[in-house]
């Protein structure tokens, strides 16, 4: 066990953009991950799928799923509530096809209702997809990833108490957009804290399966604008590793920057060399 690096979708330098090409790039640059990116919609079919399975096996490059941006199982509409859990379902049923270990995505919106309802209802969708996952044989942990938005459902404790309360489900934390919440969360000291908020929550074990995702992050008032090359934004990535480092993080790092595969062998670079 190991902290893996790698990137969301297929690197840049890849000569074709599909997946399977996506993993031999990864593999060919030394790197250990990649993120299959439904983000406009699960356009993979179970054939396409077990060709990556095997591509990923055949090149030893972890995978996991990043589901549909459109999301929303707070939607004040209910058939948009069951089109949410319809996406994140075909995300990991076709995530697991892939060989997919996590499928990650964006929870919610609070739609100015109170924080505790919101959480009371994606904790009872995500409950009853957990064991519709399980009932099936669908081995692909569930993420929910803290978001960027102060209008999204998503902080860090939102996020680390569903992990904690709900068998098949998993944090994503992503460290962009932490920061860009409230501007803070860019110091070695905070990402300690972090790390002690999970290892209260989850034990060690939590520590040894973690997936994050990282890149540069622009912010205002709101939270999230876009993401950044890493040497464009203020994030303290090289203080990220280095406590990553000394809490012995194992798992899946995804560089999420606009120039993927360069912050991305940067960032391991960095953490192997010991900063």
């Amino acid at each position: 066990m190991k902290l893996l690096f790698g990137t969301a979708g297929t690197p840049i330098s890849a000569m074709a953009r599909d997946s399977t090409s996506g993993i031999s790039r990864v593999r060919e640059l030394g790197l250990d991950c990649m993120e299959l990116e439904f983000v406009r919609g699960v356009r993979m079919g179970a054939v396409k799928a077990a060709e990556v399975r095997k591509e990923g096996a055949r090149q030893d490059v972890h995978l996991s799923v990043h589901a549909p941006y459109y999301l929303n199982l707070n939607s004040r509409e209910e058939d948009k509530i069951t089109a949410s859990v319809e996406r994140i379902y075909q995300s990991a049923r076709i995530g697991s096809l892939a060989g997919a270990r996590s499928v990650v995505f964006h929870p919610a919106y609070y739609h100015k209702n109170p924080a505790v309802d919101v959480y009371r209802r994606v904790k009872k969708e995500l409950e009853l997809l957990s064991e519709k996952l399980a009932l099936e044989g669908i081995k692909t942990t569930l993420r929910p990833e803290t978001t960027g938005k102060k209008s999204q459902f998503g902080t860090l404790g939102e996020v680390m108490r569903l992990s904690s309360e709900l068998d098949g489900v998993k944090p994503c934390i992503d460290f962009a957009h932490l920061h860009a919440r409230k501007g803070r969360d860019n110091t070695y000291e905070e990402f300690t804290a972090i790390f002690g908020r999970v290892e209260d929550a989850l034990g060690n074990e939590g520590l040894k399966d973690m997936h994050l995702h990282v890149s540069g992050i622009e912010y205002g008032g709101k939270g999230e604008i876009r993401h950044l090359v890493l040497a464009e934004s203020d994030f303290n990535y090289q203080a990220m590793l280095r406590a990553l480092r000394d809490y012995n993080v194992k798992g899946a790092l995804i560089c999420e920057s606009p120039n993927l595969e360069i912050d991305a062998l940067k960032m391991r670079e960095y953490y192997q060399l010991g900063g």
